[in-house]
């Protein structure tokens, strides 16, 4: 599935009048919440958590955005990905958020992934993949597990070089 084109961007561009116009859609959508995203990891890394962010996007519209909080909040549960799915299920007081986008910087864990299922988001787009934590493409795939009720369309290695060199620097600082 990777480097596949969202099911949801190609009806936009077969919607376009002209091929450039389509093609400016295609620039314009993902690589702007990613870059949101990034940022979050950024401002993560500031505070001395490890450098993930994420944005909940639902219609084009930024729900929640959030960087992990894990040593600020004394909570190994306060992964970037989760606080955005809490804030944006509490804003819309719901637990399913079936039209939301996720846009996260890392390859979502195990723990994560579980919630992103729970929460039925309809795609979750990643920046760097985590061979050794991660649990949507590596580790236990949980969207590939027969108690997995919902499986959200995937999309990996959106500007993974960026996301991995900030990871990469953040722990190079550490040791």
């Amino acid at each position: 599935m990777r480097g596949a084109i969202p099911d949801h961007l190609r009806r936009f561009m077969s919607a376009a009048k002209t091929l450039t116009t389509a093609l400016q859609l295609l620039m314009t959508l993902s690589p702007a919440f990613m870059t949101l995203a990034i940022a979050e990891a950024e401002h993560a890394a500031s505070r001395g958590e490890v450098p993930v962010g994420a944005v909940l996007v639902a219609d084009g519209a930024v729900l929640a955005a959030s960087g992990n909080r894990v040593e600020e909040l004394a909570d190994p549960t306060a992964h970037a990905e989760l606080l955005v799915v809490r804030a944006a299920a509490a804003l819309r007081r719901t637990p399913r958020l079936a039209d939301c986008d996720l846009y996260v910087t890392l390859e979502p864990c195990p723990m994560c992934a579980a919630a992103i299922a729970l929460a039925r988001l309809r795609r979750v787009y990643f920046a760097a993949y985590d061979p050794k934590g991660g649990g949507v493409e590596h580790g236990p795939r949980i969207f590939d597990q027969p108690g997995c009720n919902h499986r959200p369309e995937i999309y990996g290695g959106i500007d993974e070089q960026r996301a991995a060199a900030l990871l990469r620097d953040f722990f190079q600082a550490k040791r």
